[in-house]
C-alpha cells in the first residue's frame, strides 16, 4: 500500500511517513504500543505471494480430482446430469509449453502456463470490481485532500467525547443493515480509510478499523436479511418467494451482529485502550469547527450516499455504473472543496495508488475459480460434496448444506455464481431429506456468509485487509474465535429451522 512520492496529506491518509509514529506497523497499521512495534513483521507472509500459494494448490488439484461437467440451462446446472469427462493424467501436462485447453469430450490439468495466464485472466475477469475499487481510492484521496476527513472525524469525536463503545456499536449497525438489506460490501472499501483514521485518533489499531467494519459487512451477509445478491438468485431456484423467511434472518442477523459488537469492544479493551486516555490525548489536539466549505462538501457526501442507494437497489448499479458515480463524486467534492484541478488530480491520483494492492489481490483470488473451472474439476467438487449430504437426517443434511456452500466459497467466491451453481441441487437433495427450500436457503446464506470471513480466495476480504494494511495471519488470529462461536450458532439456527418447519 505504499505510495511514490504522495503528498503529505494523502501520506498521512495511507499511513504514510507523515502519518502517526504508532502507525507504522507494515503488517497491522499500528496498535500505538511498544511492543507491537516492535514485531519482526519482515516474516509475515504477503499478501500477493500467499494468494499465488493458493492459486498453485489449486493447479495441484487439477491433478488430484477427476474431471466432469454438469449440462447446464441459462447458465443455471442441470440436477442428475452430471458425468465424468476422460482427462489426460499425465504429469507431463504440467510444464507444457502452452495453455492447456479442456473440452467436453476430453480434459485436461493445468500446466503452468495455464496458471500464470489465469492471473492476467482473473484480473480481466473482474476488472470492473478492480476499478471501482481503485476509484473508491481516488474518491477518498480527494476527499482527504479537501480536509472534511479529518475535521468531520475531530468533530464527530468531540460530539461523542472519544467513547469508542459508542462510536464503534454505532458505525457497526449502519454497516451492517447497509449489508444485510441491500448487500453492500465494496462500497464499504471506502469507510476503512476513514475508520483507520479515527482508530488512530483514539490510539487504536488498524486491526480494530478492519474489524470494526468487515464483521459488520460479512455478519450482514451471513444473515441477508433481504440481500438481493444472494436472494434473488437463490430463492428462486428452489421455489420460495422472493425475500420470503424473513423473520428467521432477521433474528441471526440481531444475535450475530449483537455477539461481533461485544467481540469487538472485548478486543478494544484488551488492547489496552482506555477512555480516559483516549479523551486526554484528544484534549491535546486544538478544536476543530466545521467550515462552510467542510459543511458544502458533507452534504454533498450524504448526497451521494443516498445515491448510492437509490443507485444499487433501484437503477441496478453494477460495478461500472459505481466506478462512474465515484468519478462524478470525486470531481463534485473537489469543486465544492475549492481544490485546484492539479491538486485535485494529484489527490485522486495517489488515491488509487493505494489500492492497487487490493485490486491485485482481487484478480488473483479470480484465477483460483477460472484454474479449477477451465479443467472441469469444479462440478466434480461441487457433485462430490453434495453427496456427502444425502440419505442423513433433516437436521444432519441441512447442517451438511451449510458446510458444502462454505467449503464451496472458497472456490467460488461470488455468491450469485454459486447459488447459480448449487442451489439447482441442493434443492431436490434437502426436500428429499425433508429440508425446506427455506430452510436450504439459509444452509446457503450462513455458509457463504461464514466463509467469507476466513477464506483467502475472498478477494473483497483481502481487499479490506490491503487497504487497512493487516496481514491475513493476523486477522485469522483475531477472528477465528468469533467464527466458531458463529458457525456453532449457525449450526443450531439450522436445526432450529428444520424443528419448526421453516
Amino acid at each position: 500500500m505504499t505510495t511514490l512520492a504522495p503528498s503529505a496529506d494523502t501520506a498521512r491518509a495511507h499511513g504514510g511517513p507523515d502519518s502517526d509514529p504508532s502507525s507504522q506497523e507494515s503488517g497491522a497499521g499500528g496498535t500505538g504500543n511498544s511492543h507491537d512495534e516492535k514485531k519482526p513483521h519482515g516474516k509475515m507472509l504477503h499478501p500477493v505471494v500467499m494468494t499465488i500459494w493458493v492459486v498453485l494448490a489449486a493447479v495441484a488439484l487439477t491433478y488430484l480430482i477427476d474431471a466432469g461437467q454438469f449440462e447446464r440451462k441459462d447458465k443455471l446446472v442441470v440436477p442428475g446430469t452430471y458425468h465424468v469427462v476422460p482427462k489426460t493424467q499425465s504429469v507431463a501436462t504440467l510444464f507444457a509449453p502452452a495453455v492447456t485447453q479442456s473440452t467436453p469430450q476430453q480434459a485436461a490439468p493445468a500446466s503452468l502456463v495455464s496458471a500464470f495466464v489465469a492471473v492476467p485472466n482473473g484480473l480481466i475477469k473482474n476488472a470492473p470490481l478492480i476499478f471501482m475499487v481503485m476509484f473508491v481510492g481516488g474518491m477518498f484521496g480527494v476527499m482527504r485532500k479537501t480536509g472534511v476527513v479529518d475535521a468531520g472525524i475531530d468533530r464527530l469525536l468531540q460530539l461523542t467525547a472519544g467513547n469508542v463503545y459508542m462510536l464503534a456499536p454505532l458505525l457497526m449497525v449502519l454497516i451492517g443493515l447497509g449489508s444485510t438489506l441491500l448487500g453492500f460490501i465494496s462500497e464499504y472499501l471506502v469507510i476503512i480509510p476513514m475508520v483507520m483514521v479515527l482508530a488512530r485518533r483514539l490510539g487504536l489499531s488498524n486491526l480494530f478499523a478492519v474489524g470494526l467494519v468487515a464483521i459488520a459487512a460479512k455478519v450482514g451477509y451471513i444473515a441477508s436479511v433481504t440481500n438481493p445478491l444472494s436472494l434473488a438468485v437463490a430463492q428462486p431456484i428452489v421455489g420460495v418467494p422472493l425475500f420470503s423467511g424473513i423473520a428467521m434472518r432477521i433474528g441471526v442477523f440481531v444475535v450475530f451482529l449483537t455477539l461481533g459488537i461485544l467481540y469487538l469492544l472485548v478486543h478494544v479493551r484488551r488492547s489496552g485502550y482506555r477512555r480516559a486516555t483516549a479523551q486526554a490525548s484528544l484534549q491535546e489536539h486544538p478544536q476543530v469547527k466545521l467550515s462552510g466549505r467542510h459543511k458544502a462538501t458533507l452534504v454533498v457526501l450524504a448526497i451521494a450516499a443516498a445515491m448510492l442507494v437509490i443507485g444499487t437497489r433501484e437503477l441496478r448499479w453494477g460495478n461500472v455504473e459505481l466506478s462512474a458515480f465515484y468519478v462524478l463524486i470525486s470531481i463534485v467534492t473537489a469543486a465544492v472543496g475549492r481544490l485546484d484541478s492539479r491538486s485535485a488530480a494529484d489527490a485522486f491520483v495517489d488515491g488509487m495508488k493505494g489500492m492497487i494492492l487490493a485490486g491485485l489481490l482481487i484478480g488473483l483470488a479470480a484465477s483460483v475459480e477460472l484454474i479449477l473451472q477451465n479443467s472441469l474439476v469444479l462440478d466434480t467438487l461441487i457433485d462430490h460434496f453434495t453427496r456427502l449430504a444425502r440419505g442423513q437426517s433433516a437436521v444432519w443434511v441441512a447442517n451438511g448444506l451449510m458446510a458444502v456452500q462454505m467449503v464451496l466459497d472458497v472456490f467460488i467466491p461470488s455468491v450469485s455464481g454459486k447459488a447459480a451453481v448449487s442451489m439447482p441441487i441442493i434443492g431436490p437433495i434437502a426436500q428429499l431429506s425433508g429440508v425446506s427450500g427455506q430452510t436450504s436457503v439459509l444452509a446457503f446464506v450462513l455458509g457463504g456468509g461464514l466463509t467469507n470471513l476466513v477464506t483467502p480466495t475472498s478477494g473483497m476480504l483481502l481487499a479490506y485487509l490491503a487497504t487497512a494494511r493487516v496481514g491475513f495471519g493476523q486477522w485469522l488470529k483475531f477472528i477465528l474465535p468469533l467464527f466458531v462461536v458463529l458457525l456453532l450458532l449457525s449450526g443450531g439456527a439450522l436445526a432450529l429451522a428444520v424443528w419448526t418447519g421453516y
